[in-house]
């Protein structure tokens, strides 16, 4: 099981960021050892003292497949889901002042939530997909997968042409702006079209 991340696929989180607009998708890998377990709480790691989440719509992939056309990628999942892509918000600024990769930022344990699990038959269209994330039962982002640089369909035609694609690897398709610190006690809950598809305490 792999886990493939998209950086920087919304403008308006791109800007809150003050981060450069890709001209292809940001592509980086989480290790199968960051997905936090079901029902289990989150623990803020002793490395960081700046945890942020960023909710996302993920894409569970069903077949193998490698240069995947565009046309053909909805062949390839059917399932949709919501999650959380946690990251040492300073730990990833340190290693970008020096030019070294994310993955002490992005891939420790933990740093994956992953929701439950919708058909994606259960949606109108995949590219107008409204999902949020509440802290403390207040919204601190919201979005709308029509509002990706890079839809579904092409992300998994790009990334399946650097890696092969296999059954059960995830991909996280980008987060909204909105991202935050979360602190011991919040209580984090995701939800898309409505559905509520996770919830956790932060410890």
């Amino acid at each position: 099981m792999k886990i493939i991340c998209i950086g920087r696929n919304y403008t308006d989180h791109i800007t809150e960021l003050k981060n450069e607009r890709p001209t292809e998708p940001v592509v980086f890998i989480k290790p199968d050892s960051a997905v936090l377990p079901k029902e289990q709480d989150f623990y803020i790691p002793d490395f960081s003292d700046d945890i942020h989440y960023e909710v996302e719509v993920l894409v569970k992939i069903k077949k193998v497949g490698k240069h995947i056309d565009e046309s053909f990628a909805h062949t390839y999942y059917d399932e949709i889901g919501l999650g959380i892509d946690f990251t040492a918000r300073d730990v990833q600024a340190q290693l970008k002042a020096k030019g070294l990769p994310w993955e002490k930022a992005k891939g420790f344990d933990g740093a994956a939530v992953i929701g439950a699990w919708v058909s994606k038959t259960a949606f109108k269209d995949l590219n107008d997909l409204n999902f949020e994330l509440k802290k403390n039962n207040e919204v601190v982002q919201s979005g709308n997968t029509g509002l990706m640089l890079w839809k579904i369909d092409e992300l998994i035609a790009y990334v399946s042409t650097f890696f092969m694609l296999k059954k059960g690897d995830v991909i996280f398709t980008g987060t909204p702006a909105g991202v935050g610190k979360v602190t011991a006690n919040d209580y984090l809950s995701g939800s898309l079209e409505r559905k509520e598809l996770f919830n956790l305490r932060i410890k």
